[in-house]
């Protein structure tokens, strides 16, 4: 049997193998191909105002080998100043393309029952642990990229937390991309236990090799009863890449989920993070930033789904457009019936920088329950000509007040993340693609 979808063919009998030599328990290896039979007859994802045919989602190498390093101290600058460039930059997983190439855990996390490794480790290692959480909060039958996902994962990180273990230190993962044939088909699987805590960063990199590839990324990240979870993100893929990204998490019981996420690809982009929070106080808080620039096109969805009672769940997402670049934002809040005295509340503000640009802010409040608070805001203009008269009126040049308004606009995510080189990297991204 044989999956065709433009132009690349993915064989049952070599997916069978890739599995195999990984030495993936059975329940993945059927998984798999089941996944890729589905992927035959389901149809392609249909984000609302985005039209993505003829967007390149399935011509990749999903199997590349690729040289491990010794040290942190062969990245390349552009990598290494993700994590500082020596061993006490911390806890961290580096992947090169679809190889684990480095990875850092301290004794004392591994003593506590902490997990932190590659998702190719986690199968063959804790095989039953995470195939309690594995594709549970989105279905691989969901559409076509979402069972591609299932059939060619190459990649990814396991992260897992046990009860009452409190992580005081962030972990970070970078996925560094310098195959220009290589796609990412990665997969982040968070679980923390109840009454545990931890923070996880992830950065996506690569560089403009003029080779169209595609990056397939799910991650799934959840809270048990009084759990809490920070989940930072900057999302830096160059121009040649498809990124096709969900993120989804789940909440029980005063479980808490907070997102960072900074979304600066160059390429196009479908975007969808959706928090269930299924507990009676559980919690979310949704930030993100966007800079859109060129001629790319970006669908972004931020979901908040309430089921719980005296559930809390916000979303504040923060655009920027210039040159050709058109982007939806679409904030959606769900009051399930008997979610009673839940709160929902979300703003969408896009700032556009060109005449050419497009930016859509699309409040959405579904309200099932009549003891709620609910509320939306969302705007869409340029920069406030009276800020600009105020900055230059102190003697700052047009250029430098346009620039420190953009930052101020973009400033409330970019503070919450918690790992200063990140932050860093993603100010300076913010200053790349505003030039």
């Amino acid at each position: 049997m044989t999956t065709e979808t433009k132009q690349l063919q993915f064989e049952k009998d070599e997916i069978s193998r890739f599995s195999k030599e990984r030495g993936e328990p059975q329940w993945m290896h059927d998984l798999r191909l089941e996944a890729l039979e589905a992927a035959e007859t389901l149809p392609m994802p249909r984000p609302e105002k985005t039209r993505i045919k003829g967007w390149n989602f399935t011509e990749f190498q999903y199997n590349v080998k690729s040289d491990r390093i010794g040290s942190l101290e062969e990245l390349p600058d552009s990598v290494g100043a993700l994590v500082g460039k020596n061993e006490q930059s911390g806890n961290i997983l580096v992947h090169r393309n679809q190889t684990n190439a480095f990875e850092q855990l301290s004794e004392q996390l591994k003593e506590q029952g902490v997990i932190f490794t590659d998702m190719a480790t986690a199968l063959r290692e804790h095989g039953d642990l995470v195939e309690n959480y594995f594709m549970k909060a989105v279905d691989v039958h969901e559409n076509r990229l979402t069972a591609l996902h299932a059939a060619l994962l190459n990649s990814g990180t396991f992260l897992y937390v046990p009860k009452n273990v409190e992580v005081k230190v962030p972990l970070q993962a970078v996925y560094w991309k310098d195959n220009p044939e290589a796609g990412l088909v990665n997969h982040v699987l968070i679980v923390a236990e109840d009454h545990s805590s931890v923070t996880y960063v992830e950065n996506y990199v690569s560089e403009d090799q003029h080779v169209s590839s595609v990056a397939n990324i799910i991650a799934e990240v959840y809270a048990g009863n009084n759990a809490r979870i920070a989940f930072g993100a900057v999302d830096n893929f160059a121009s040649d890449v498809t990124t096709f990204l969900y993120r989804r998490g789940q909440a029980e019981r005063d479980g808490r989920i907070e997102w960072a996420l900074g979304q600066m690809n160059d390429g196009n982009t479908i975007s969808d993070t959706t928090t269930n929070l299924i507990g009676n106080g559980s919690f979310t808080d949704v930030k993100s930033v966007s800079v859109g620039r060129g001629e790319q096109s970006q669908n972004y969805v931020t979901r908040v789904n309430h089921h719980g009672m005296n559930s809390e769940g916000f979303i504040l997402t923060h655009g920027v457009m210039k040159d050709k670049a058109q982007s939806i934002f679409n904030g959606i809040t769900k009051i399930e019936h008997g979610a009673s005295k839940s709160n929902g509340q979300q703003t969408e503000r896009v700032l556009m920088l060109s005449e050419g640009a497009r930016g859509d802010a699309n409040p959405i409040l579904l309200i099932d329950e009549d003891d709620v608070e609910a509320g939306h805001a969302a705007s869409v203009g340029r920069i406030d000509p009276i800020q600009m008269f105020y900055l230059m009126s102190r003697g700052i040049t047009k250029k430098e007040a346009e620039r420190l308004i953009i930052h101020g606009f973009l400033a409330p995510v970019v503070d919450e993340l918690p790992i200063e080189g990140v932050k860093k990297q993603l100010i300076e991204v913010i200053e790349r693609k505003m030039k």
